[in-house]
């Protein structure tokens, strides 16, 4: 079975076809948050340091990071955006203790991210360019990582799935020839906006299983793209969640302070026998009692978690780190 290891300073996630769907934190990102973006423009990471530890509280077992601000002073992010991602990942490994993926478009922000994060981070992304191909790739090989590979090339994004699975397969391949495995590939076949293709959700159902059965390869995606320009977005991330899983899909960059969205991971896992005994499910039904009762999801997710012992948010350590 195909496992992507992530690895902290102290803790393991892994990403796996027999493993709990992996969540991967998204809010630690500037792009269409102007109040985040002025923040980290001015040196006041206040929201970043609220919004790690609240994730985490919440169920996230891995971090994106994006240091993506454009600068009113300075906007060429080759100059920017590498040291505030440096500043923004010793931040927060100092407040959380999960692993990362590091996110930027800027080769040199990569590098400074891969430099400075502990452990083994995922990196977010690579695409099907051929020039993107050269510079990410040699990156992924010297720093031992996996990456994330978007399933867009030089033509864009394609709305025929076939074009979209031919781009993954020419990444993992291309990966290959840098002695990159495809354990360490996580693809996403990007999920597009139902409101405005009704067969988005079907096409990525299948994608995933294409993916998984004929690359062997791991999966995510922005869950909440599915959703984009639609009234009350997170019943229908809610729905979508499940269904990915159920297709074969094994992690999402997305929002974990959603608690219907969380219950619908959770209870995926459960159905899908990835929550030995239900243990989690049970810790998760004490945390949707303290809510009803007027706690926050955040809160009584952090009051589940203290008491649940030797819990298995984080991944199974004793595997190995190979497909």
């Amino acid at each position: 079975m195909t496992r992507t290891v992530l690895q902290s300073a102290t803790k393991t996630a892994t990403i796996g076809f027999d493993e709990p769907f992996c969540v991967i934190g998204e809010r630690i990102n500037p792009t269409g948050r102007k109040k985040l973006a002025a923040e980290l423009e001015a040196g006041d990471f206040s929201t970043v340091e609220r919004d790690a530890v609240l994730q985490v509280a919440c169920g996230a077992m891995v971090l994106d990071v994006n240091a993506g601000v454009v600068y009113n002073s300075n906007p060429d992010p080759n100059i920017t955006e590498p040291p505030l991602m440096r500043r923004v990942i010793e931040l927060v490994q100092g407040l959380v203790d999960v692993p990362l993926c590091i996110d930027s478009s800027v080769p040199a922000a990569l590098e400074a991210g891969l430099e400075t994060a502990q452990g083994r981070p995922l990196v977010n992304s690579v695409t099907g360019e051929e020039d993107r191909l050269e510079t990410v790739l040699p990156l992924i090989k010297k720093y031992d990582v996996p990456v994330v590979a978007i399933s867009n090339d030089d033509t864009g994004i394609s709305e025929d799935p076939d074009v979209r699975f031919a781009v993954a397969r020419k990444i993992v391949q291309r990966a290959a020839d840098f002695g990159i495995p495809a354990h360490d590939i996580v693809v996403d076949p990007l999920v597009m906006p139902v409101g405005a293709m009704a067969t988005a959700g079907r096409q990525v159902f299948s994608l995933v299983r294409r993916l998984r059965e004929e690359l062997g390869v791991n999966t995510t995606c922005g869950a909440s793209n599915i959703s984009f320009g639609l009234p009350h977005r997170h019943g229908v991330n809610a729905a979508f969640l499940p269904m990915a899983i159920g297709a074969g899909m094994t992690s999402a960059i997305m929002n974990p302070v959603r608690m219907v969205e969380m219950e619908a991971i959770r209870a995926a896992n459960l159905l899908m026998d990835h929550d030995p005994n239900g243990g989690e499910w049970i810790r998760f039904a004490r945390v949707i009692e303290a809510v009803e009762q007027g706690a926050s999801f955040a809160e009584a997710s952090k009051n589940a978690s203290s008491t649940a012992g030797s819990g298995r948010r984080g991944g199974r350590r004793s595997r190995s780190a190979k497909g």
